[in-house]
């Protein structure tokens, strides 16, 4: 038979090939007479890697045969399905995949010892008395929502931990929620030194009980009048220094590296203010100077403004969740189904970020790019006995994803009954 969204079989391979069929397997999340676990998710998985908006439009994928063989069925169940689905779908279930996805991204290394930190946004346009205002950038002004929490690696772009739980009077305890939520049963999860995020994520005194607990962090210090004119009167105490950035170019910057104190943030057991270091940044393009707040006095000055630059890496990540995986296009106003979209939309996406780095040269692309020069395709699928031959029409980017998929011709899909994947060009485009 023939297929309009061909392209998405790619990804079977990494599912098999990093247990992810074996996790859902496993998991809490509720299944059918007709559907099985492995089945639903996957039917989710498939519209998210699809760039499908909305599960309400399915006049073009509710019988693509193609998307139905992904998830191990004839074609995909329909919008009304998926909608009751997530109704059955408990907090507790997504805390638990994500948390069994942990330790596969940890084994296969791709977490570092680093996290970002950041805060998103997540607007809902219809009754939302219930809800409440928080900022979005985007939309440069408060809006009824949902605030979600993203951890994502800098160096790999997984984004380990996501939650749209968070209310304004717990929402400065999110950082020390997340380092609990890999201690289970007293064993510690992730081996995490470092944690990067804003000025508004959490309080001075949240990061005195991360300097107890010997975590790392560096983050920005807000800016007053009286702090801003006291900088401006120190310029003549600034340095010259050159911090790496895009295309291996380098970039000078005035710092002043210097220790302070701060209230709120000191020892917990005598009660007496702690040192901080601070380094604050001229030069940047910026009207005011930014301002790094730090517990590290062993890294070069260089060292942890490149270091929180690349927090950056999870702003983009957001930008992606947001764009293509249309994040801010829900359709409930029940926080619990959100958040399992958003667990949904975090496998979708680490999926694009563990297929990229298999293309050396393309790893640094974002989702919606990697989606267009390799995803979109169609073409021809010919169950045989033991093997699905899958026919990709002809591409300018064919060969390289062609040459990936060799590698993985021995695998067998047991939603598939046990058959092998096996890609072919096609001799049309």
């Amino acid at each position: 038979f023939h297929s309009g969204s061909t392209g998405i079989l790619v990804f079977l391979p990494f599912i098999r090939r990093y247990g992810i069929d074996q996790i859902i397997e496993e998991s809490l999340y509720p299944q059918t007479k007709s559907i099985n676990r492995l089945s639903s998710i996957l039917s989710f998985i498939a519209l998210k890697l699809s760039d499908v908006e909305r599960y309400t439009d399915d006049d073009l994928w509710c019988m693509d045969r193609g998307l139905g063989l992904f998830a191990g069925l004839n074609v995909l169940p329909k919008s009304a399905w998926l909608s009751s689905y997530s109704s059955r779908v408990t907090k507790e279930m997504n805390l638990l995949f994500i948390r069994s996805m942990h330790q596969v991204w940890l084994s296969y290394g791709l977490l570092s010892d680093t996290c970002n930190l950041d805060f998103t946004t997540i607007p809902y346009w219809g009754d939302s008395n219930h809800l409440e205002n928080n900022w979005s950038g985007k939309r440069n002004k408060a809006l009824s929502s949902m605030l979600a929490v993203l951890a994502q690696d800098p160096d790999s772009g997984i984004i380990d931990y996501g939650s749209c739980d968070v209310q304004h009077k717990n929402q400065s305890e999110v950082v020390l929620e997340y380092l609990d939520f890999y201690y289970l049963d007293g064993t510690k999860k992730r081996d995490i030194s470092y944690l990067v995020f804003d000025s508004k994520f959490t309080n001075y005194e949240n990061l005195s009980k991360l300097d107890d607990r010997r975590i790392k962090f560096i983050t920005i210090r807000r800016r007053g009048k009286n702090i801003v004119k006291e900088i401006e009167q120190r310029k003549t105490e600034f340095k010259t220094i050159k911090v790496e950035c895009g295309e291996l170019k380098k970039r000078a910057l005035r710092v002043l590296d210097e220790m302070i104190t701060l209230r709120g943030y000191k020892d917990n057991q005598s009660g007496a203010l702690k040192p901080i270091r601070q380094v604050a940044i001229i030069g940047h393009g910026k009207i005011k100077p930014a301002l790094i707040i730090t517990n590290d006095f062993e890294l070069t000055t260089h060292e942890i403004v490149r270091k929180y630059a690349r927090r950056w890496l999870v702003e983009k990540g957001i930008s992606e969740q947001i764009e293509f995986f249309h994040l801010n296009r829900v359709t409930s106003s029940m926080v619990i189904k959100v958040d399992f979209d958003l667990t949904m939309t975090l496998l979708a996406h680490n999926l694009y970020r563990i297929f990229a780095l298999e293309l050396e040269r393309y790893s640094s692309f974002t989702a919606e790019r990697i989606y267009e020069k390799f995803i979109v395709n169609n073409g021809s699928i010919d169950i045989a006995g033991d093997h699905i031959q899958i026919e990709l029409k002809k591409k300018r980017d064919l060969p390289q994803l062609l040459e990936i998929m060799k590698g993985n011709e021995e695998l067998e899909y047991p939603w598939l009954e046990n058959k092998k994947l096996i890609f072919y060009p096609s001799s049309t485009s």
